[in-house]
């Protein structure tokens, strides 16, 4: 350790990007300090894609009950406990923090359950107990929260995605107000554990930059789902009874039990000490890091979505542990953003690779599309009206594949093994000799053969 300083390495938050740095850090020999005010694991462990992944599936188990008479299974009328499955997914979230707690004391990390707040370039201090710490590095991996924007009267009786988890009780009747990853998720839930959902979105579609053609799938399987309600926005709030009544901007109303906001995050960097250190913040509030997760500061790095360069778990993860690799490791190591595989736990799923059809027109000029849609193999027998989508682009000019798009059962699972032969750079030609799995879903992606689409540059044609 260097001398001078209490710690090699103050970690400030106990979220994916920070336990990841403390851990690898330690690793290399740095002494450690992590405080975290809350609990160890973060928004993904306690309040965010964990939990609600166990709700997810949760709720598809209504569609797999109905489904099961058209195989010949006799299923006696399905009932649900709100309350079972809010006990068993807190134990779950409970053992998981457990399990980061010892996995951080175990690479010889010292937790901090406290606030801590930055002082100067290599000083914090921990709140509660009024105490400094010298750090030869601080490294701010506080996340970001929830926001209810755009403010309206009557916000404080909406509930944002941190609360959702909190509910004693099923709301009957629901509101969920955006057209993201969690409000197009949570919809999905609430719509399959019986609860009456609205989902209602200032937009003309879901899930703004995705493929056009994925999102309108998406909007045509929720609109048969839920009550889905696209250009409208919520005027006002108020107490009606019991429930809360949501005035429109088309003059309609809507009584509910719960509205839950999902129109954004924001970085979680209200009170840390920025500004006094030198740091401004960017427009949207992150802050402003370089390659390498290094500040305006050089002993001060930021991973994760305090950063908003990609708010995603596994990029948080993946840039604390270059941080990490870089600072401790000695071996410089930065991570490239540009190609994501990703996911969104609707019902059907969504899961995607690389660009949407627009962009990859823009980046590359001009491309193949390939397409293929159709009924998957189990809705023959159950009768669902479930579609699947799929999509490959590729950039005709070398033929690598540059997107992959899927909407369907499993999608997240087929994307990410997608994912490596995407991040690889596979052409067109290496996904069709590649032997399909029959009968799956996922062969089309390697028995489509001719383009349903060839788009010329823009501004040609």
């Amino acid at each position: 350790m260097s001398e001078g300083f209490d710690v090699d390495l103050f970690v400030i938050g106990g979220g994916s990007g920070g336990v990841r740095a403390a851990r690898i850090s330690a690793g290399y020999g740095a002494k450690v300090m992590l405080a975290e005010e809350y609990r160890v694991g973060g928004t993904c462990v306690i309040r965010g894609c964990v939990p609600k992944k166990l709700m997810v599936y949760a709720g598809r188990f209504a569609d797999e009950f109905e489904d099961a008479a058209g195989f010949g299974w006799s299923v006696e009328a399905p009932r649900f406990d709100w309350s079972v499955l809010k006990a068993r997914r807190d134990a779950e979230v409970t053992r998981l923090e457990g399990i980061y707690d010892a996995n951080l004391i175990r690479s010889g990390v010292e937790i901090v359950p406290e606030r801590a707040v930055i002082e100067d370039a290599q000083t914090v201090r921990l709140v509660g107990s009024d105490r400094r710490v010298r750090a030869r590095y601080i490294l701010v991996a506080v996340g970001a929260m929830p926001v209810k924007e755009p403010l309206i009267p009557g916000a404080e009786l909406a509930i944002t995605s941190n609360e959702v988890f909190e509910l004693e009780t099923q709301p009957e009747r629901i509101l969920v107000v955006g057209g993201g990853y969690i409000a197009v998720e949570f919809a999905g839930v609430f719509a399959g554990l019986g609860s009456k959902t609205t989902l209602l979105h200032r937009g003309d579609r879901l899930l703004r930059g995705f493929d056009d053609e994925i999102r309108d799938a998406l909007g045509q399987a929720y609109a048969e789902r839920m009550d889905l309600r696209l250009g409208r926005t919520v005027q006002r709030l108020e107490r009606a009874g019991e429930g809360i009544r949501a005035h429109l901007d088309d003059g309609a109303s809507l009584d509910v039990d719960q509205v839950l906001v999902a129109t954004g995050r924001r970085p979680n960097v209200a009170g840390l000490g920025l500004e006094g250190v030198g740091i401004a913040l960017d427009g949207a509030g992150a802050i402003p890091v370089d390659a390498y997760s290094q500040t305006a500061v050089p002993s001060i790095y930021a991973v994760g979505d305090v950063t908003n360069r990609a708010n995603l778990t596994p990029v948080a993860i993946r840039e604390g542990h270059a941080f990490a690799d870089t600072v401790f490791g000695k071996r410089p190591a930065c991570v490239d953003h540009r190609l994501i595989p990703t996911a969104v736990f609707s019902t059907p799923e969504i899961g995607v690779v690389g660009h949407n059809e627009d962009v990859a027109r823009q980046v590359y000029g001009e491309i193949d599309v390939y397409k293929a849609a159709f009924r998957p193999m189990k809705a023959t027998l159950s009768g669902r009206n479930e579609r699947t989508l799929m999509k490959v682009i590729v950039d005709c000019a070398s033929d690598k594949v540059v997107g992959v798009h899927v909407f369907g059962h499993d999608a997240g699972e087929i994307i990410q093994a997608v994912g490596i032969a995407v991040t690889m750079g596979a052409t067109k030609a290496d996904f069709d000799r590649t032997i399909a799995v029959h009968p799956t879903a996922s062969e089309e992606l390697v028995t489509m053969r001719v383009p349903a689409v060839t788009k010329a540059p823009v501004g040609v044609g």
